[in-house]
């Protein structure tokens, strides 16, 4: 038998006093973060006895793998020590230690498999796939790299078959592998009779994959089978097509796609996600983004340090480089910009070191690393950066955010969000967003009666954001009467709401700005091609960017994004007294549709409406269809003023509903004149595996929300403005469930509720 123990240094940390009493044992129930901060300060020995099931002197090469280790720790077999680990983004962190939007849950020890593995002659380590295209043959081809420790003494004669059905392609070569690691690279010509059909991002075509199967024959019968998907993707970052963003997997993901996203950003301050995520992005169609794991700090340089930091890279490349999905490196998360905007306050004499810190970990060693790895993907060093621009500066710009270069991030907590004036007219928006907070429903499972409260300890110790709940009211109380209730959970449940219609609305305005600036540039600014907020997913049950809750659920941002991020949209907006309304496509033909924009406010009946000529929609583009000076557009109307109307618009083709309905408020909705508590029915009935709620008002209603508590599911539409007397609003389920619950559950809420 044997004793495997894996120990782990005490963590460094503020010293805690005496813990909170768990209440229970959910870490994240109240203020339990703190209570289980004590685990990060001490030592830590996982240990197991076991029998191998087999006699390991029969085999030439035994192999404990531990594929992921967090992150200094010494492993020991029968009190002898095998081996030390130091990275825990290498196969034998950084924000675990909480940010702005999660918990202190420092993490210690074994969080990816651990295995025995053993083989003689050789076994295969990586194996990746490389497709391209060449433009004078006009024949697609495939590149196959494989990599082989070799036990054997001697060096190893193999057939190598490549067999790729569909494709009509099989090809067999002869290699040979050396002693240690040994690595092959074929390139495999796809036969010019097989019909290629490409992967595209999700919204743009299919995500075809073909099945390949590889056999690697040896000496004496050993053989190695390998059956893989290869995706035949373009990869040309001109940034020509818009990207989006911005059950954790297969759910989470499918929300991604649900809401007409098509990219993703993997954030440096994380982890590299696991295999299933990547393929699952493939198969959706989701682009990833991935950064490396190095974010809003300074790195050493050290010989050890670039040593590790080389493997780490190394190893992640080779290991997801054969997805199609991934379609960017990027060195670092805000790294550029931190040492342009000196954060760590840094004197003058001692910048040029850590100018010279900064091209050695992420130009002289990751890229390089990188472009030797994968040629069919671009890297840029930091994000935000100025690509080409930063280089030409030594690859640190004095301003990373410069919006006539690169990507940009921009976060204004203050300034008022409705102004579009205040947003940059940038060629990538890579990161922007606004707080909310999570439902009731999700809360409840966390908190006690008595942390019911916006001003509540519990709430103020979930905010890790500072000031951030002051944020959120101010920027609320720009457009919103902010809830003044006598009943305190009213209240509560009331600026929960107000804060996620705030977010909604705050992003659908400024995302609809960078989606109507793809087509244009002025005085060198826009042609922005991409928009990814910050941030998707919540880590636990508190305030922060996300748009879908600890747990799934779907927030208000959520449903905004399924219109704002649409294939075809209408966007309105006001420049100097007049209307404009832009058409956005991401449609790959153009279209012939009609504009039909109405007005009205305190009837559900319009107080004025046109169509007009069948307009051409070009695919791709997003150009101006549409515009008329507000007055001319309050003297059409008769009696309309700015506080007491509202524009609605909409694209349609013989008189069916084709593109998202959008609205454009004349003023603050807290200045309103004739909106009235609206009086929403719903009738609920089960088709199949969906459910139809069927929603019936007397007056025109903002941001009404359906809510059904704890039933897991999403609504095909919910905060919309309400703006006809009946809509139908499909539920789906994520499990099983039946009317009754559904009806006893939904709670209805708009914005003339609040009080």
């Amino acid at each position: 038998g044997s004793n495997v123990a894996l120990e782990l240094p005490p963590g460094a940390g503020p010293f805690v006093p005496t813990p909170p009493v768990l209440q229970t044992t959910d870490p994240y129930y109240r203020f339990n973060d703190l209570a289980y901060r004590w685990i990060s300060l001490d030592n830590w020995t996982y240990s197991r006895t076991f029998k191998t099931p087999f006699d390991v002197s029969k085999w030439q090469r035994v192999n404990l793998v531990f594929e992921g280790v967090d992150t200094v720790a010494e492993i020991l077999v029968n009190n002898i020590t095998v081996g030390t680990t130091d990275n825990m983004f290498n196969r034998y962190e950084q924000c675990s230690f909480s940010w702005d939007w999660g918990p202190s849950f420092p993490t210690q020890g074994i969080w990816k498999d651990v295995r025995i593995e053993t083989y003689n002659l050789c076994h295969l380590i990586y194996f990746t796939l490389t497709p391209s295209y060449g433009k004078s043959a006009q024949q697609w081809s495939l590149e196959i790299e494989s990599s082989f420790d070799v036990v054997s003494a001697k060096p190893v004669a193999a057939l190598m078959t490549v067999n790729i059905p569909k494709l009509q392609t099989r090809e067999t070569y002869t290699i040979q592998l050396h002693p240690g690691e040994s690595r092959v690279v074929l390139l495999v010509n796809i036969s010019k009779s097989a019909a290629v059909e490409t992967w595209w991002p999700n919204g743009h075509g299919n995500q075809t994959a073909y099945s390949m199967t590889t056999m690697f024959l040896m000496e004496a019968g050993y053989s190695i089978e390998k059956f893989s998907k290869v995706c035949y993707i373009f990869i040309l970052f001109t940034l020509e097509r818009f990207k989006k963003t911005l059950n954790w997997l297969r759910l989470l993901l499918l929300s991604t796609v649900d809401a007409n996203m098509n990219a993703l950003r993997v954030w440096g301050g994380g982890v590299y996600e696991q295999d299933e995520f990547y393929d699952i992005c493939d198969e959706l169609g989701i682009m990833i983004w991935q950064d490396f794991m190095f974010a809003c700090a300074l790195y050493p340089t050290d010989q050890s340090y670039l040593e590790s930091v080389r493997a780490e890279i190394t190893h992640q490349v080779k290991s997801l480089k054969s997805h199609p999905s991934i379609i960017l490196w990027s060195g670092n998360n805000e790294n550029e910009a931190a040492i342009a905007d000196n954060w760590f306050s840094i004197t003058h004499a001692e910048m040029e070191i850590y100018f010279k810190d900064y091209v050695t970990l992420y130009v002289k060693n990751i890229r390089e690393i990188v472009l030797a790895e994968d040629k069919s993907r671009p890297y840029i060093t930091s994000s935000p950066t100025n690509g080409v621009e930063s280089v030409k500066e030594g690859w640190l710009s004095q301003n990373p955010y410069d919006t006539h270069y690169g990507d940009t991030h921009f976060y204004n907590y203050l300034s008022d969000c409705w102004n579009w004036t205040g947003y940059p007219k940038t060629r990538f928006a890579s990161e922007y967003g606004f707080q909310s907070w999570p439902s009731f429903s999700t809360l409840v499972k966390v908190s006690a009666a008595e942390d019911w409260s916006y001003t509540s300890n519990f709430s103020l110790h979930l905010q890790h954001h500072e000031a951030g709940n002051d944020q959120m009211l101010h920027q609320a109380g720009l457009h919103f009467k902010l809830p003044q209730s006598t009943d305190p959970l009213k209240k509560f449940k009331d600026t929960i709401y107000l804060t996620q219609v705030m977010q909604a609305q705050c992003l659908k305005v400024e995302t609809e700005f960078y989606r109507r600036s793809q087509s244009e540039i002025i005085k060198g600014e826009g042609h922005t091609m991409g928009a990814l907020y910050w941030q998707l997913n919540d880590i636990w049950q508190a305030p922060s960017w996300a748009s879908l809750e600890y747990g799934g659920k779907w927030k208000m941002l959520h449903y905004f994004a399924r219109h704002f991020f649409a294939p075809l949209l209408p966007v309105g907006y006001e420049d100097n007294g007049v209307f404009y309304i832009y058409s956005v496509s991401d449609l790959h033909l153009d279209c012939h549709l009609t504009l039909k924009v109405s007005v009205q406010w305190s009837s559900l009946e319009s107080v004025c409406s046109l169509a007009t000529e069948e307009l051409t929609i070009k695919a791709g583009s997003a150009v101006p269809i549409y515009k008329e000076p507000i007055n001319d557009l309050m003297k059409r109307c008769g009696n309309c003023t700015r506080q007491s109307c509202v524009v609605t618009f909409y694209l349609e083709s013989g008189g069916w509903l084709s593109s998202s309905g959008n609205y454009h408020f004349l003023s603050s909705l807290k200045d309103a004149v004739g909106l009235e508590k609206a009086e929403i029915s719903a009738t609920i009935s089960q088709q199949g595996d969906q459910y139809i709620f069927v929603l019936q008002t007397n007056a025109i209603a903002p941001f009404v929300w359906l809510d059904v508590g704890i039933v897991q599911g999403r609504f095909s539409d919910n905060g919309f403005l309400m703006a006809q007397k009946r809509k139908e609003v499909l539920f789906y389920p994520w499990q099983p469930t039946i009317v009754e619950e559904l009806e006893k559950s939904l709670s209805l809420t708009s914005l003339m509720d609040i009080s």
